[in-house]
């Protein structure tokens, strides 16, 4: 549903989270072997991430990456916008540029329902509330297995 980059960030993300909970600040090597995803590609992403301000980075021997415990809980719209823009949420099924209630596409009363319940969806769910969730159901999240 997502551009792999999208999905690389939201695992990521998820990953660097739970490492923080356990006190730890990951790097790159770990979260790329971790989510199975390649290395320098990951590093891109998480440096796009780093300077939206989602994560912050730490260089050194001790560094990796974190999550500013006084920012509020990042949703999981603020990641997929930032990355593919609002048009999955906003935009017509079909691919239209104007359509609406007054002027539907074949999909418009199909689409629409589904568009608003994922829209709900990622406003409600967050990175940190991922996170939480029982290990075993982050199990396919984080690794894809």
């Amino acid at each position: 549903m997502f551009k792999k980059e999208t999905e690389y960030a939201l695992r990521g993300l998820v990953y660097i989270r739970i490492q923080n909970l356990n006190g730890r600040s990951p790097g790159i090597s770990e979260i790329s072997t971790e989510i199975e995803t390649p290395q320098h590609y990951m590093a891109k992403i998480l440096q796009r991430l780093v300077r939206m301000g989602f994560i912050q980075s730490i260089k050194g021997k001790n560094g990796g990456y974190s999550f500013n415990s006084q920012k509020p809980d990042l949703t999981l719209k603020e990641v997929i916008v930032s990355i593919e823009g609002d048009e999955l949420f906003e935009g017509c099924g079909f691919g239209l540029k104007h359509c609406d209630e007054e002027n539907p596409c074949p999909l418009h009363f199909s689409y629409a329902p589904i568009r608003d319940a994922l829209n709900k969806l990622v406003n409600e769910e967050t990175i940190q509330s991922l996170a939480g969730k029982n290990t075993s159901e982050l199990d396919f999240v984080l690794s894809r297995k």
